[in-house]
């Protein structure tokens, strides 16, 4: 059983800087892919940004130059970077990780998400 819990939301005004966490724990051997996705009110969830176990990172257009992607492979946990933040950036933010359990299987699993809203 594995759990990724984030953390680092709230409110920020335009222009501002928010700096998202989510730790992994449970049962697992290591994680691959991490990333970040969000959802605003009467939108489909889509990718913020992802990020590989070595570090190559890929980024939505809307947030390059903007947010930065990291991980600390051995706390398990994903940060994301949020500067010069935009109105439109309000969403709810959700972690995503490819956990490899066992050699044999592994499991896609999210957090249950953090409120990020951008308002003056």
């Amino acid at each position: 059983q594995v759990q990724l819990v984030e953390s680092g939301g709230g409110l920020v005004q335009p222009g501002g800087s928010l700096r998202l966490s989510c730790a992994a724990s449970g049962r697992f051997f290591s994680i691959n892919d991490m990333g970040w996705y969000r959802q605003a009110p009467g939108k489909q969830r889509e990718l913020v940004a992802r990020i590989t176990y070595i570090g190559t990172t890929n980024y939505a257009e809307a947030v390059k130059g903007r947010f930065t992607i990291s991980r600390d492979n051995i706390k398990n946990t994903v940060f994301l970077q949020m500067n010069s933040v935009k109105p439109e950036d309000t969403a709810t933010y959700y972690c995503n990780a490819q956990f490899v359990i066992t050699i044999w299987n592994g499991t896609d699993s999210w957090g249950q998400g953090t409120q990020v809203t951008v308002s003056s």
